[in-house]
């Protein structure tokens, strides 16, 4: 099994990026097998990842390379074991240091036959210098750790400004192999991308860092503890709604809903942080088609995706956001006011899901909740294909 992590800061596109990176292997005839870890108790981008046939582990409310070590070891040794891919990919949060998932999947001695593929860190190009401006301290940590540095989104940067970013992100990481991507490109880049990270000879990329296992055992120990999230000095808050039953939303209702609520969010969150980055996602399904709104940055303007909904879905509302500079409680209320304001003016009765074990089990989740430092462990169930 070759294990691969995919990090990068939030909104970076790694979510796009491992539904080509597993939609590539499995024409390869790869099985894949996905671990996501999100922020907050809900997740988003492991329903996403489902709707386009794979199969997940989904692991929220905290960060795994700090205070869900052992529900990360818990549910690697499950997938081993009971799918047994050829790929394992880990898509942190992105308020998360990568490098320590890396190391601490390396010195979980899972055997000979799985081998750690170099560490992937995605930059968005597009928003470089304000990533730069923000959060700079955190982000020179994710691409100083990398071994692949991934600047994608290169569709929306101008072409001249390309070469000139290349050198930039190589020289804050000499090291490191610098590929260029674009989650609208999977052809001969994408290609190339896919055999840096996984070469049909498996050897460590030619720039590519070398970490012997002593120092990362020490690197390791020393950053146990270190709280990535607090580091990153990102507020975050994410929640899901249920929809009152009988009601009916068209996907037109529900495309103007979400850009609605999203330009109101979006509006108070401003007032908090003029020139925010982030990710702010909204996710609703009507139990038929999905709307997925996003926001990653404070100039953008809500980016929109259509995605068909799993047979029988209970029409839900999630939404997660996280963004620069701001306090938790004030982002946490900017969210639910808007929420009640915009769903309230349509005339549409929406209150708090409830996450519990009833709630995993009404839709059919394995759910296990393991008690780590307040934080709770939610595993899927995985009903893998055979090649």
């Amino acid at each position: 099994m070759d294990v691969i992590v995919v990090g990068g800061f939030l909104g970076s596109g790694k979510t796009t990026t491992i539904i080509n990176m597993g939609k590539y292997l499995a024409e390869k005839g790869k099985k894949v097998a996905i671990i996501v870890n999100e922020i907050g108790e809900i997740g988003i981008d492991g329903d996403v990842i489902k709707r386009f046939g794979f199969d997940t582990k989904e692991i929220t409310s905290g960060c795994i390379c700090c205070s869900l070590k052992v529900g990360l070891r818990t549910t690697i040794t499950l997938l081993a074991k009971e799918y047994k891919p050829d790929i394992l990919m880990i898509e942190p949060t992105g308020i998360a240091f990568p490098h320590i998932i890396r190391n601490e999947v390396e010195l979980m001695n899972l055997g000979d036959e799985v081998k750690v593929a170099p560490l992937v860190t995605l930059i968005d190009g597009s928003r470089f210098k304000h990533l730069m401006k923000e959060v700079k301290e955190f982000a020179m940590r994710q691409i100083i750790d990398a071994e692949i540095l991934g600047i994608n989104k290169v569709d929306l940067i101008e072409p001249i400004r390309i070469p000139i970013l290349e050198a930039s992100v190589q020289q804050l990481n000499p090291k490191a192999r610098v590929v260029l991507l674009s989650g609208k490109d999977t052809g001969e880049r994408f290609e190339s991308f896919m055999q840096v990270v996984l070469p049909d000879i498996k050897e460590v990329p030619e720039k590519a860092q070398v970490t012997t296992t002593e120092e990362k055992s020490k690197l390791s120990e020393s950053q146990e503890t270190e709280d990535s999230i607090e580091a990153s000095g990102v507020g975050s808050y994410a929640a899901e709604f249920a929809i009152k039953e009988g009601e009916s939303l068209s996907t037109e209702t529900a495309r103007e809903l979400t850009t609605e609520l999203m330009n109101t969010i979006k509006e108070k969150v401003l007032e908090l942080n003029p020139e925010f980055v982030g990710h702010i996602k909204l996710f609703l399904d009507n139990g038929f088609e999905t709307v997925k709104q996003s926001i990653t940055i404070y100039y953008e303007e809500p980016q929109e995706e259509i995605i068909k909904s799993k047979e029988g879905a209970v029409p839900t509302f999630k939404i997660l956001s996280a963004v620069s500079n701001v306090e938790k409680e004030a982002l946490k209320d900017a969210v639910n006011s808007s929420v009640q304001e915009t769903f309230e003016k349509r005339g549409i009765d929406v209150h708090k899901a409830r996450h519990d074990q009833e709630h995993g089990q009404k839709h059919g989740h394995g759910y296990h909740k393991h008690e780590q430092h307040g934080h709770v462990q939610r595993i899927v169930s995985i009903k893998g294909r055979e090649k």
